[in-house]
């Protein structure tokens, strides 16, 4: 049996699994009880371990706050922080202030000048329960920011690092490879030099830093959304 798995890389759970989903999704297979139960944990698991079901670039966006910490001169920093769930790009903003205005201007600043400029639809946008992110529509600058944009908000379960998980990983990311390392070597005097020398960093992070994960499968995120824009158009526009 094992043989026979072998030839057809089903040597795991995860890739039968796997296989068995695709049968179903485009053959239109249907599965049998245990089957079902099988491919819903996996849905679970996926889950777990921050693996979102995203179509395209656009579909799906996580946005999230990070604390930096307190500098000297500056005061408190926080990074608004927002990652497209199909190709890993990353946007981040630097603020003085954790509030809903700063939540909408990482979009308005970034984000969506971002999808203009490649043609590309934002859809739904998926945060935490903070209130920097959920509120009465009518009186929140975050809420306000997405109905007039057409955003749909989905919101992660509280007290919940599974459901968030994409945001939290890049946190770790930056924080070892770009904050502690840049702020053992320099000083900064303004939020400004601070983003300054940020952005080099993202640039190179979204352009050059390969990914390995489902979706990028060895290529950068800026190569994976250029690919992931084709999809887009083959199958919603043409």
């Amino acid at each position: 049996m094992r043989s026979i798995w072998l030839r057809h890389d089903l040597a795991n759970v995860k890739t039968r699994l796997k296989a068995l989903q695709t049968k179903v999704t485009e053959k239109g297979g249907i599965p049998t009880e245990a089957q079902v139960q099988a491919l819903e944990k996996k849905k679970l698991d996926d889950a777990a371990c921050g693996e979102i079901e995203t179509a395209h670039p656009g579909h799906l966006g996580s946005q999230d706050t990070f604390s930096v910490g307190t500098l000297k001169g500056i005061g408190r920093v926080y990074q608004q922080t927002y990652i497209d769930t199909y190709c890993k790009v990353a946007q981040v903003n630097l603020y003085t202030a954790k509030t809903p205005i700063t939540a909408a201007d990482l979009l308005n600043d970034r984000v969506l000048p971002f999808h203009e400029e490649h043609d590309l639809p934002m859809l739904r946008i998926k945060t935490d329960q903070g209130t920097d992110y959920c509120s009465r529509v009518d009186r929140h600058d975050f809420q306000l920011f997405l109905a007039i944009n057409d955003i749909d908000h989905t919101k992660t379960k509280v007290k919940s690092s599974q459901t968030d998980g994409m945001c939290k990983r890049f946190h770790k990311t930056i924080l070892q490879d770009y904050y502690q390392v840049t702020f053992r070597k320099k000083l900064f005097h303004s939020i400004d030099a601070l983003q300054a020398e940020l952005d080099e960093w993202l640039h190179h992070d979204n352009h050059e830093r390969t990914r390995q994960g489902k979706m990028c499968c060895g290529r950068t995120p800026i190569e994976t959304m250029v690919d992931g824009k084709e999809i887009w158009k083959e199958k919603f526009v043409n």
